[in-house]
């Protein structure tokens, strides 16, 4: 892959109408947005599709080509599309209100930029609820080298979460009471269990302390009653790829979901990671992995056997599940699990200091507020026996868990299968590094910040509305610090700029789009400010976004130095 000046040049001059060279290929792409009819065999109901279809659309581009997009609106409002991980001008990037106005009712919108990357991408729109509501596809950017892999089949397998409910009504719902679709509260049987356990004393002292942070330790997922989708189909109409035994099958894993976070595992098959976001990676064998909403993972697996194989994707609250088939045949089926024992947050998971515990984190976490004491990390002396800390934030080990288990997630692990590994960000190692290894020159603190019971999200105590943006200089190496001073994990995405991981591997650090921060974790990551514009930042959990954690990002200097060039384009 080649991100160098030579491609940057490219993206300059076709982000200032500049005239390219003609000696790279070109073409043209046509693309409607549709209301269209959902069924994931639980529920139908309207929703929003591309060409007329609910089935989510691949699009396949070359590294190299320059497309031209032409995306026309045939819904009632107004709509967008992102190209998500894409390296491009930011006028192209599809964000109304930062680097276009958006798509009116009835209008096409003719998007022009090179491909100067490879991999595993998608798109979705940016407008309102669109997203959550359907409006999403994949991206398949088919690189200029050759693959350092060999397979000899290659399956998108493109994850979602439909809800019976449009999104902005999920939204009202959310800000009436938080807990609206949580389906695990706790009973008076549970606190009876707990007592039995652990004696009254602790069960009534670890009531009062949830109740004092206006919580439950069943508050890992804002979103419950979807249905889980594989390339538009749920569990029962079973998605299925087929194969010859001893091939190699690539799985292009794609998180679109509004919410959810996915364990995914093949029983009986190992998977060897060989991409994430879109970047090569040093090749990692593993039984499990955690996607993250917006994240992508490229997979290898190898059936050698004539039978079929479930590809079971597991929601992180261990709510609902996804389910694909991989089989020599059409028709065929294998074992389909039952959901695993969901979890519960701990006082451990929340990462709060013992003289913390009881103290009201609705108050705490208010807009505009410095939670001065909330930041606290879990002290790694604190950590279980056995067990440490990721750079990622992960706990590593710990009793009775396999130990190559990561739990990543803020909630208690449990071991990924019998000596099962699960990947950690640590795994990661990019077979190609983007940049340079060079030290930062400055450093920006992002706290994640939030109010559960108001479902007010933030970054430093201030919603979006109401916040500066955060200004870059072109050329500049940029160290961001994570804190998440929430109880939810945020699958952070920075766009037109690549995210460096700092998990320790130095140039090999992995590259990467989006990154999931964990609850009551700090996590670096780097950037190499190297696209003059103007850029979305923000969780990707669609709810939180919309409840203000969101920045836009102002890139200063560089091949656009005039000002007024930083103001939104006004048409298509």
């Amino acid at each position: 892959m080649s991100y160098g000046t030579p491609a940057r040049a490219a993206l300059l001059a076709a982000g200032l109408g500049l005239a390219i060279s003609s000696a790279a290929a070109a073409g043209t792409y046509d693309l409607t947005v549709d209301y269209v009819t959902i069924d994931t065999g639980d529920f139908t109901r309207t929703g929003i599709g591309y060409n007329g279809a609910s089935t989510p659309p691949v699009l396949r581009f070359a590294e190299g080509e320059e497309v031209t997009i032409n995306v026309t609106n045939n819904l009632d409002v107004d709509t967008s599309v992102h190209w998500h991980g894409l390296i491009l001008p930011y006028r192209q990037d599809g964000v109304p209100k930062i680097s276009y106005p958006g798509i009116r009712p009835g209008e096409t919108f003719t998007y022009r930029f090179p491909i100067v990357q490879g991999g595993t991408y998608w798109f979705h729109s940016h407008s309102g609820f669109q997203e959550p509501d359907g409006a999403f596809g994949a991206l398949i950017l088919e690189p200029k080298a050759r693959e350092k892999y060999r397979y000899d089949r290659d399956y998108v397998v493109q994850l979602t979460d439909a809800h019976p409910h449009r999104g902005d009504r999920i939204m009202r719902n959310l800000k009436m009471m938080p807990d609206y679709y949580n389906r695990q509260q706790r009973t008076l049987l549970d606190l009876i269990g707990d007592a039995s356990e652990k004696g009254l004393g602790a069960a009534l002292s670890d009531r009062a302390d949830w109740g004092g942070m206006r919580m439950m330790p069943t508050d890992i997922e804002d979103l419950q009653g979807f249905t889980p989708l594989i390339n538009g189909k749920g569990p029962e109409q079973n998605w299925t790829g087929l194969f010859e035994p001893g091939e190699r099958i690539r799985l292009r894993f794609i998180n679109s979901s509004a919410m959810t976070f996915f364990d995914i595992r093949i029983p009986g098959l190992k998977m060897t990671v060989v991409q994430a976001d879109g970047n090569d990676v040093l090749p990692v064998p593993v039984d499990e992995l955690r996607i993250a909403v917006a994240e992508t993972y490229d997979v290898i697996v190898r059936p050698r056997e004539d039978r079929a194989f479930t590809i079971f994707a597991e929601s992180m609250g261990r709510t609902a599940f996804a389910r694909g088939t991989l089989a020599p045949r059409a028709g065929m089926e294998a074992e389909v699990w039952e959901l695993r024992a969901p979890p519960l947050l701990t006082m451990a998971d929340m990462a709060l200091d013992p003289a913390m515990a009881g103290m009201d984190h609705g108050a705490m976490m208010m807009e505009g507020d410095a939670a001065s004491g909330h930041g606290a990390m879990m002290k790694d002396a604190d950590l279980p026996p056995g067990a440490h800390r990721m750079p990622d934030g992960s706990i590593m080990g710990g009793p009775g868990e396999d130990p190559f288990y990561a739990a990543g997630s803020g909630v208690t692990p449990e071991p990924a299968m019998k000596h099962g590994r699960f990947l950690s960000y640590k795994d990661l190692k990019a077979a190609d590094p983007l940049y340079p290894d060079r030290e930062a020159t400055r450093e920006i603190e992002l706290r994640l910040t939030g109010n559960m019971e108001r479902y007010i999200w933030s970054i430093n105590g201030v919603k979006y509305a109401d916040a500066e943006p955060i200004r870059l200089q072109y050329g500049e190496r940029v160290r961001f610090k994570f804190v998440n001073e929430t109880m939810m994990t945020h699958p952070m995405h920075l766009h037109g700029m690549w995210t460096i991981i700092d998990n320790g591997t130095g140039e090999r650090d992995p590259i990467k789009h989006t990154v999931s921060i964990a609850p009551g974790t700090v996590v670096y990551t780097e950037t190499e400010v190297d696209a003059p514009g103007q850029w979305a930042f923000h969780c990707h959990l669609s709810y939180h976004a919309e409840s203000g954690m969101f920045r836009k990002v102002i890139v200063e200097g560089g091949p656009t130095t005039d000002r007024a060039a930083l103001a939104p384009a006004s048409g298509g």
